[in-house]
């Protein structure tokens, strides 16, 4: 079973994005569907509607960080 992830997690959240879509350009991706790629994780289980622009944007950015990485 996975662990359980909650918005705070970005870092192992950018980790998952890049291993279940690692042919998506990070900073391609909206906002809201980027809200759905993170909902829609194994194990995570933060409340959808406790989001934020500041949040997503440390997601983004730390999947941004593994996607270079995997370059």
């Amino acid at each position: 079973m996975p662990r359980e992830i909650d918005w705070s997690d970005s870092e192992e959240i950018g980790i998952l994005l890049q291993e279940k879509y690692p042919e998506i350009e990070p900073y391609s991706v909206r906002f809201t569907d980027l809200h759905k790629y993170v909902t829609g994780l194994p194990g995570f289980v933060g409340d959808p509607a406790k989001s934020n622009e500041g949040i997503l944007e440390a997601i983004q950015t730390a999947w941004n960080e593994e996607y270079e990485d995997a370059k």
